[in-house]
């Protein structure tokens, strides 16, 4: 079975190290190697889960074209279950990610925390 390394980085805490089995999502791997993620409707309808992929195991980072917050797609590190509602295709392309329904492709760097959820906003459905 395929496993992935992603590391959860948190600018308001310690960082973590988690393996995801291929086709689990990241919150269910973080739950079961006891790291606590917030998470809500686990349906991708919320943003509670939010996160924002930073790197990718083939050295792509949010920065490689020399500028500041040069955003990866999140397509290029995970595969949904099912479509993340709470994102528009603008957020999903800037790297935020819902890793509640989000299992990743590669091996990878998600930041997390309340600064990602804010960049985010509001749920569209709240």
């Amino acid at each position: 079975m395929t496993r992935y390394d992603v590391t959860l980085v948190r600018t308001d805490g310690p960082n973590h190290a988690i393996e995801v089995d291929e086709g689990e999502t990241v919150l269910d791997a973080a739950q079961r190697a006891g790291v606590r993620l917030p998470f809500d409707c686990r349906t991708g309808t919320c943003i509670t889960c939010v996160g924002r992929l930073i790197a990718i195991e083939d050295g792509k980072t949010d920065s490689d074209d020399g500028e500041t917050n040069h955003p990866l797609d999140a397509a290029d590190g995970f595969t949904y279950r099912r479509l993340p509602e709470a994102l528009t295709d603008r957020e999903r392309a800037d790297g935020y990610v819902l890793l509640c329904i989000a299992a990743p492709r590669a091996n990878c760097r998600v930041e997390v925390g309340p600064r990602v959820r804010a960049e985010v906003g509001d749920s569209p459905w709240a």
